[in-house]
């Protein structure tokens, strides 16, 4: 007999016993070198630079992820009893949907243009570790969880899939809540019991939620939206990307001859159609942010040394917000602030730029959540005018540029729109 406890710092104890055959695959997917590789992920990317507390990694996320959908399914076997033989697949989903992260995250995804759903597929099918645990639990398991991760329907129920990926997923309780934690803010604070106690199954097999949760997804939903604005699209953060984006372009223009690379990093820059597992896995938050620190210090490389030392001595650029204006007035304050810069004698290619973010607080066309309180079944828009209001997309402009013409861009941006 095995027993094993993560101390978790949001939900406790999360306990796993090898005599459940799910849980015992899922002490073996915890100890693959894919999914500890995680620990070197950070959550949040660099938001580090913006909130100091924002270290937690994608290994507590995934672990936090499992543990909900745990409880989750718990809750809706009560309804239907035939979700017990899919509990295997779920957990496996819930603990690997972060598996194919790159180096800081959803940045990482940016920088390189990858995107983690495909990748975590990937590993899920071909890494040796990985797909031997799935399959030593039940053949066709590491198909199963692969084929749910990207999206399909088959070999899953929708309940399933709902709690692996929709607008009240698992993924999505503990992030905010998770998030919420290790920056430092409040506005994640969900309840969490009474969302899960509110779960069940709708008469086509969806999930849905029983009215009695209506106001508690509310809250889930505003708060949503609240950490979007304040952390996951902060101005700071937007700049950091910004930053990252930027380094990892210029290296790549440069070339092989001009930017040290380690043999993973230059197949990552300049040969990425050809990553196989293991130089994918090769690559996080460790060897890219050495390389970043290498880049600094190239002295032969100016401008691709100064734009590192931006990022790691946080002598950040400045973002002002310019959603009030026309796209065609955003071009105009961009080149404003390029031959401000220029007059200051800054290279606007590596201080100028802008950030567009758009956002959903609730989109009713996708993943849709209903009401369901086993009589009548109705979308949940129909009775929260708050929640049909989050169906509105709301975005941010930010236009980035360097402290130097701070004051006078801000100036004569003024006397631009007094001018309209």
């Amino acid at each position: 007999m095995s027993l094993r406890t993560y101390q978790d710092p949001l939900h406790g104890g999360i306990s796993l016993d090898s005599r459940d055959p799910a849980e015992a695959m899922v002490m073996k997917l915890i100890d693959t070198q894919p999914f500890q590789r995680l620990r070197r992920l950070r959550q949040l990317g660099p938001a580090f630079l913006t909130f100091h507390g924002a270290e937690s990694s994608r290994f507590t996320h995934s672990l936090g992820v499992f543990h909900l959908s745990r409880r989750a399914i718990n809750k809706l076997i009560q309804f239907d009893a035939a979700l017990t033989k899919q509990r295997g697949v779920l957990y496996g989903a819930a603990l690997l949907h972060d598996l194919g992260h790159g180096p800081l995250s959803h940045t990482g995804e940016e920088m390189f243009g990858l995107n983690h759903e495909k990748w975590s597929a990937e590993l899920v099918r071909k890494h040796p570790e990985v797909k031997q645990a799935l399959e030593d639990f039940e053949i066709g398991t590491a198909e199963s969880v692969a084929s749910l991760l990207e999206g399909n329907l088959k070999t899953s129920s929708k309940a399933i899939k709902a709690l692996v990926s929709s607008q009240l997923d698992c993924d999505r309780l503990d992030y905010l809540l998770r998030d919420s934690h290790s920056t430092g803010t409040r506005y994640g604070l969900l309840d969490l019991d009474r969302i899960l106690s509110a779960l069940t199954i709708a008469p086509d097999g969806d999930l849905a939620i029983h009215p009695k949760g209506l106001m508690a997804v509310e809250h889930y939903l505003v708060i949503r939206n609240l950490m979007y604005r304040s952390v996951y699209n902060h101005r700071l953060n937007e700049v950091c990307n910004w930053l990252l984006v930027q380094i990892i372009q210029m290296a790549r223009i440069l070339g092989p001859g001009k930017v040290w690379t380690d043999k993973i990093m230059a197949k990552w820059l300049w040969n990425q159609d050809n990553l196989d597992l293991n130089l994918f896995l090769g690559n996080d938050d460790i060897r890219m942010g050495y390389h970043l620190i290498r880049w600094q210090e190239d002295e032969t490389q100016a401008a691709l040394s100064e734009l590192c030392k931006r990022f790691l001595t946080r002598n950040l650029l400045k973002a002002l917000s310019i959603g009030n204006l026309s796209n065609t007035e955003q071009l105009e304050a961009l080149a404003l602030a390029r031959k401000l810069s220029e007059e200051k004698s800054l290279n606007p290619d590596q201080c100028c730029g802008l950030r567009h973010q758009s956002l959903h607080g609730y989109h009713p066309y996708i993943g849709g959540l209903r009401l369901w309180d086993g009589e009548q079944l109705s979308a949940i828009e129909q009775a929260s005018p708050l929640i049909e209001s989050l169906s509105n997309p709301a975005g941010t402009s930010w236009l980035i540029h360097p402290k130097e013409i701070n004051n006078e861009l801000i100036k004569k941006l003024t006397d631009f729109r007094k001018s309209r």
